[in-house]
């Protein structure tokens, strides 16, 4: 496993892994025509919350995972727009939670990869209406002291905005460097990613949201299934990235099952779901078999490439590296009331 500078990975534990728990929350009036209804997604996310949490209070529920102090990032896949990416509904929701908390609006910050992506997906109006930030991890600038190095070196291509771009030399385009967002200002990770399909991950899941949107020089990895199932997890294992990760919520209210990038809601089913965890391997697993499911529910051709056994991989990886569970068997589900 490749780390970032200075940092040793510990040996993985010998011991079996923990059950990890999940918890589903289900309204079947989340969405009317694909749209969300605020009030419902926040009773959504009050019941998720409290329920995984085991507190009887929303407040109570939040401060059980942060602090006052902590600067909380929720990290949210939006280049796909409001539609098919995480939707804005479900984040005000979080917000209005955290706030409940007593977490001062300052020090949450919505974020993706791109400040632009943000913006066309909705999430600045949320900065009106609560008074928290939006960034794009981009454009905040990479750490050159915190990189992910692959073992096996991949060269890809650089593009404007990656650190080396227009730099000579031996080993340039070898590192991917993590995002200052990470490494000097938010200190816990909320990651709410939409049930989205993703042509060579299989799901724009947790561990490929966080992953891809927290480094640069990610190119080398896009297209090619195996760089991507080793170099995921790798770079979520990182500490400035996993260690700060603290709930992962998947927006399940609608589930595109072709499309990757593009909102096609005619690939769309209505789940009206949330689903809330600290395990983002076992979420991404009951996504990929969510995907699965409503493509031979809806009579798609499946490219063979979108096999499910293709796309494991990539989940097996990260329980490899202690980053959650990819048995099923090893997923506890429960549905809060």
């Amino acid at each position: 496993m490749a780390v970032a500078a200075g940092q040793s990975p510990l040996p993985p534990s010998s011991d079996p892994s923990p059950p990890a728990r999940v918890v589903f929350v289900h309204d079947p009036e989340a969405t009317e025509a694909f749209k969300p209804q605020l009030e419902r997604i926040r009773r959504l996310v009050q019941r998720g919350i409290t329920g995984l949490a085991g507190k009887a209070t929303v407040a109570a529920a939040w401060k059980s995972l942060v602090s006052t102090k902590d600067v909380i990032g929720i990290k949210v896949f939006s280049a796909p727009g409001p539609d098919a990416g995480t939707r804005p509904a479900v984040v005000a929701a979080v917000v209005e939670g955290l706030l409940e908390a007593q977490v001062p609006p300052t020090n949450i910050i919505v974020w993706d990869k791109q400040r632009a992506d943000l913006r066309r997906a909705g999430f600045e109006e949320l900065v009106e209406r609560y008074g928290i930030r939006v960034e794009g991890s981009a454009n905040a600038g990479y750490d050159e002291e915190t990189f992910y190095s692959p073992d096996r070196p991949i060269l890809g291509q650089l593009v404007w905005g990656d650190v080396e771009f227009g730099r000579k030399g031996d080993g340039v385009g070898r590192r991917s460097f993590v995002s200052k967002l990470l490494t000097k200002s938010i200190t816990k990770i909320i990651n709410v990613t939409p049930l989205l399909n993703h042509n060579t991950a299989g799901v724009n899941g947790h561990l490929y949201s966080l992953a891809m949107g927290s480094v640069d020089n990610t190119m080398r990895f896009e297209n090619d299934l195996f760089r991507l199932t080793t170099a995921v997890p790798e770079i979520y294992a990182l500490p400035s990235l996993s260690d700060r990760v603290v709930l992962n919520i998947t927006d399940a209210l609608i589930c595109q099952y072709q499309g990757e990038q593009r909102g096609l809601l005619h690939y769309s089913a209505a789940l009206n779901e949330l689903r809330f965890s600290k395990d983002p391997v076992a979420l991404d697993l009951l996504s990929l078999r969510e995907l699965e499911r409503t493509r031979l529910a809806s009579s798609v051709p499946v490219p063979q490439h979108h096999s499910l056994s293709n796309q494991m991989e990539l989940l097996h990886n990260a329980a490899l590296l202690e980053l959650g569970v990819s048995d099923p068997e090893s997923i506890k589900i429960e549905r809060a009331p």
